[in-house]
């Protein structure tokens, strides 16, 4: 029976310890912004509404893809906090078709509230989450230089590639 070269095999541990680390401040997250009254997916959403990017125009489309959501679940998520009065929809001026989104005061307060706790659990775990991030860096970077040495070898040393040539 062969075993694995370890040179060439993904870095478990590494890979475990990253999506431990980012489903803990997940968790933690979710956890938040049920207890302010919100589900995570909402949360989600006035945080990407707020955090968007400058050149980004807050369309529903623009939304969907920063949750990574369709875009009938975005228009949900923004019906259900439209309801509550934590954002707003508007009609462009100037292209009376497009439909933006703007949060309300409320989901402003909401939102704040929400990310001073999440900055604080970012200042106690994130140390933590940087440092099994840079071991799985460090890792991919090792996995990609050997699996870049082991196929330039497996090419020169197959016979039947080099019958080819």
């Amino acid at each position: 029976m062969k075993t694995a070269d370890p040179a060439n095999s993904p870095d478990y541990r590494a890979l475990a310890d990253f999506r431990h680390e980012i489903r803990r401040f997940l968790r933690f997250s979710e956890t938040a912004a049920r207890s302010a009254g919100l589900e995570p997916q909402q949360h989600q959403l006035l945080l990407a509404l707020k955090g968007l990017p400058p050149d980004k125009r807050p369309t529903i489309s623009v939304l969907a893809d920063r949750l990574q959501i369709q875009h009938h679940s975005a228009v949900e998520l923004i019906d259900r906090l439209s309801k509550r009065g934590m954002v707003r929809r508007y009609r462009s001026r100037t292209d009376k078709r497009q439909v933006y989104v703007r949060l309300t005061q409320s989901g402003e307060d909401v939102l704040r509230h929400l990310s001073l706790h999440h900055l604080q659990e970012i200042r106690s775990a994130g140390p933590v989450l940087a440092r099994v991030l840079a071991t799985a860096i460090a890792s991919a970077k090792e996995s990609s230089a050997s699996d870049g040495q082991s196929l330039a070898h497996s090419e020169t040393d197959d016979p039947q590639r080099r019958a080819k040539r």
